[in-house]
């Protein structure tokens, strides 16, 4: 019967080096952990200790005040339902958009793929600028629209060629040559065979593209008008920048000791705004986190 072999049996060398990389990776999870909680513990502390800078660890004075404030604000939910519906419409047209390309661009028997692989590296180092995008988006009837936060911005050029790399290096062109005999379409192979088999790469652009339109605020200020289809984002970001709740409490326009209170909870409210966004990515990336690791290795090894 075999038993496991811890690392502290090996030579001392090896044990040393062992301790030491634990000690590194401790140390960096200290570093990366506690500004997350310090702003864990500040929301959830009096707004006097958070004001004061007392707040370094554990929360002083427990209260929940912070997010009852943010919450009773209709811009949050309105602002939370609106990221979702990009987050999750423009994933998934952005993912399918760039696998298919992806696909595409992998294939050596395509017709100029390397001058096209070429004709998309440019835009990656060499963009238009925000004046001509915001032209084309204003000529495409856009601006105004959900659809330029979904539309604009497809393709990520870095996960294209990702993307393609996956597929050149997993996905060997015998198993096309033998799909082909059997009468496959290289439709039916790429959905019965290639999809199958890039789940890796397939979760990696839902997590990057995810993040990326969970995160943005800038395209929405540039392009949307209309508040009520602002993602929570540019509603955080006005919210921050008023410094103020009115809406939520419209009473308090006129009571100078509610405003005050108000102004005390300004930092704390700041605390729970990043909690309430960042939120559903932490609870995302752990059911990724296998996938990216594989998907960041991509291309590291050939075999």
């Amino acid at each position: 019967m075999k038993t496991k072999k811890h690392f502290w049996n090996n030579a001392p060398v090896d044990t040393a080096f062992h301790l030491m990389n634990y000690f590194i990776l401790i140390v960096i999870l200290l570093v990366c952990a506690y500004p997350l909680l310090v702003i864990i513990s500040s929301s959830v502390s009096d707004a006097d200790y958070v004001n004061r800078g007392l707040v370094t660890f554990l929360p002083k004075g427990f209260q929940v005040k912070a997010f009852e404030l943010v919450l009773r604000d209709s811009r949050i939910l309105s602002g939370y339902l609106n990221t979702i519906f990009y987050a999750t419409v423009g994933t998934l047209l952005r993912v399918t958009v760039t696998v298919m390309a992806g696909f595409a661009l992998s294939r050596r028997d395509m017709f100029g793929h390397k001058w096209i692989t070429w004709f998309f590296l440019v835009p990656m180092y060499i963009s238009g600028g925000l004046i001509p995008t915001y032209i084309q988006a204003t000529s495409l009837h856009l601006t105004g629209t959900r659809a330029a936060i979904i539309i604009m911005g497809c393709v990520s050029i870095w996960n294209l060629i990702v993307c393609r790399t996956f597929f050149q290096n997993s996905i060997p062109n015998e198993l096309w040559e033998a799909a082909s005999i059997d009468g496959c379409s290289l439709y039916r192979f790429f959905v019965s065979v290639v999809v199958p088999n890039s789940s890796a790469i397939i979760a990696i652009m839902v997590l990057y593209y995810a993040v990326d339109l969970w995160n943005d605020y800038f395209s929405a200020l540039i392009y949307l008008q209309d508040s009520s289809q602002y993602p929570l984002q540019l509603v955080m970001r006005n919210i921050l920048l008023s410094s103020q709740m009115m809406s939520a409490t419209p009473q308090s326009a006129m009571d100078p000791t509610a405003m005050a209170e108000l102004t005390k909870q300004a930092d704390s409210m700041k605390y729970a705004l990043i909690i309430i966004s960042s939120l559903p990515v932490l609870i995302l990336y752990p059911f990724v986190q296998k996938f990216f690791v594989k998907g960041v290795m991509i291309g590291s090894v050939k075999g």
